[in-house]
């Protein structure tokens, strides 16, 4: 996990640093968080979800008042508005303000939100891997892991969980334009773990498949919809498109904090628009470079939806969900899901 609470400071591994250089930054006010989420110094949908909630509760511990601490909630719920589960912790944290001692309860809240996500990927890891037949060749997209989560992560843990029950995996790792999440992180985490990798350009994907290289495709998500359909980052739907052509599975994987009852469909998920320097070229720790027109107008949005029509397995923390399942209400908040919302 690419966090840490050490003495009543909150500490981050600095990821758009990543893998030249490890970096970890204390984090001490709302504002300095609100960048590191939106700086991706923090980032995967589950973590910005945790990092906030123990920012919230070291400030807490710090003597910040109630008002305050409210205010902090609604600022860092607006500082990745695609994530759901950071608003999903953002609710936890202020239901729990309702307490007689408070304060006490909202620490206690935060605590569990990290805990729990570390259960939430182990159970991930175990019902994806059971999928996975020995020797399959698996591509993923964009950084689900250790860097992404509390725990092993989501989408990664599963390759991480296949790989620890020796079933002889070799991984595709997308570099993930335009911030190459895959490139520098994904490649990284699977090296550390000894997991067989490539990395390959996003577009040598739909090739790789067309020759029978790819047995599976494996992805997390920021926001599921109650019908299927899955905000994930940008590339993730061409995948989609490209898997379903050519027959080869395609799940995503996330825990019930992604799910979005509130969400009937993929159409009402917000997608960022991020910044058109982020397109225009690369920065980081290896250095600038801008090979774009200084003035090239850039879209760039930073998550795409997959219609659960493209989607063959859901892997969550209760257990995998296939198409009949989600049609039949699985990610609802009644029927085969009804424990995932309790």
């Amino acid at each position: 996990m690419g966090l840490a609470v050490i003495d009543g400071q909150l500490e981050l591994l600095d990821q758009s640093q990543l893998p030249q250089v490890e970096r970890w930054l204390a984090i001490d006010t709302i504002p300095a968080m609100v960048e590191a989420i939106q700086a991706l110094r923090v980032r995967g949908a589950p973590l910005i979800a945790i990092a906030a909630a123990l920012m919230i509760a070291v400030r807490a511990e710090a003597g910040d008042d109630r008002e305050t601490l409210l205010d902090a909630i609604e600022t860092l719920r607006a500082a990745r508005p695609t994530a759901v589960n950071l608003s999903n912790a953002m609710d936890v944290l202020r239901q729990s303000m309702a307490a007689t001692d408070w304060r006490a309860a909202l620490v206690e809240a935060a605590d569990d939100l990290a805990d729990g996500d570390v259960a939430l990927c182990e159970a991930i890891g175990d019902h994806g891997a059971a999928l996975i037949a020995p020797g399959e060749r698996i591509l993923t997209h964009c950084n689900t892991g250790g860097l992404a989560t509390a725990g092993i992560g989501t989408a990664l843990g599963v390759l991480r969980r296949a790989h620890e029950q020796d079933k002889g995996i070799a991984v595709w790792v997308d570099e993930t334009r335009p911030l190459l999440q895959g490139g520098r992180l994904t490649a990284w985490e699977l090296g550390a773990l000894g997991v067989p990798y490539t990395l390959i350009t996003d577009n040598m994907a739909a090739a790789l498949m067309a020759r029978g290289q790819v047995d599976r495709v494996i992805v997390g998500a920021d926001r599921i919809a109650v019908n299927g359909d899955a905000a994930n980052k940008i590339g993730t739907y061409g995948l989609a498109v490209a898997a379903h052509y050519h027959g080869i599975p395609f799940a995503v994987a996330a825990p019930y904090t992604t799910l979005d009852p509130a969400c009937a469909s993929g159409d009402l998920i917000e997608i960022e628009q991020r910044a058109a320097a982020e397109v225009r070229g690369v920065a980081g720790a290896a250095g600038d470079l801008c090979w774009a027109p200084a003035d090239a107008p850039v879209a760039n949005p930073a998550f795409d939806v997959t219609p659960a029509a493209l989607i063959t397995h859901w892997i969550m923390d209760a257990g995998v969900f296939d198409r009949a399942d989600v049609a039949n209400g699985a990610l609802a908040t009644g029927g085969a899901a009804k424990s995932l919302f309790q």
